[in-house]
């Protein structure tokens, strides 16, 4: 049973090391991003109003962030664990998130803050924009997502340190080198995979 949540700035990698973390624990990865994505494609009620609610350029409120996280936890292949990414991003989510987990007698076990210098994030990000053609990613957009980032996990971050759940990793530097240190870093917790019979 490993519950764990993974934050880190745009560009610092956080999905390619989320990718790896849930398939070396043999967790699903939760991403409200993804979810949000496949109930609008799906045509569910939920997806009907999430579209209709980000067509009008409006945030998504935290009521129905949270009732699609609750609902995606309790389907069967979270019953041993999951990596939450994008989710809780305001303390509100992280209040119900630990409302819901102490109602199943659950609680996080480690969160994995990926750490990495704006200047080397922004470099990175304007370098794999202009590869791909994408001129809208100007450096001062690519600047402006890092502050708001910055500013937003702040407090986040701030509760899981007093808690003692944090995990500071280097996201910077080669890929494998970076999952490495993710994987020590939970070890020196007590966080391994169990070995698969």
């Amino acid at each position: 049973m490993t519950r764990l949540l993974i934050v880190g700035p745009p560009g610092a990698g956080k999905g390619t090391q989320a990718a790896r973390i849930t398939a070396r624990f043999g967790i699903p990865a939760i991403s409200t991003g993804d979810i949000f994505r496949d109930n609008i494609a799906r045509q569910t009620p939920l997806g009907v109003e999430v579209k209709a609610i980000v067509d009008s350029g409006d945030y998504v409120p935290d009521s129905l962030t949270n009732a699609l996280v609750a609902s995606r936890i309790d389907e069967e292949d979270a019953r041993d664990g999951f990596l939450l990414d994008g989710y809780p991003r305001t303390l509100d989510q992280v209040a119900y998130l630990d409302q819901l987990l102490e109602g199943k007698g659950q609680a996080l076990d480690a969160v994995i803050q990926l750490v990495a210098d704006q200047d080397e994030v922004v470099a990175r990000l304007r370098k794999r924009a202009l590869e791909q053609g994408r001129a809208d990613d100007s450096e001062e957009s690519i600047r402006h997502r890092q502050e708001v980032y910055a500013r937003e996990t702040r407090p986040l971050i701030d509760v899981y340190s007093e808690r003692q759940l944090l995990v500071e990793v280097d996201g910077l530097g080669e890929m494998d080198a970076v999952t490495e240190r993710i994987f020590d870093g939970l070890a020196a917790r007590g966080i391994r995979p169990v070995a698969v019979q």
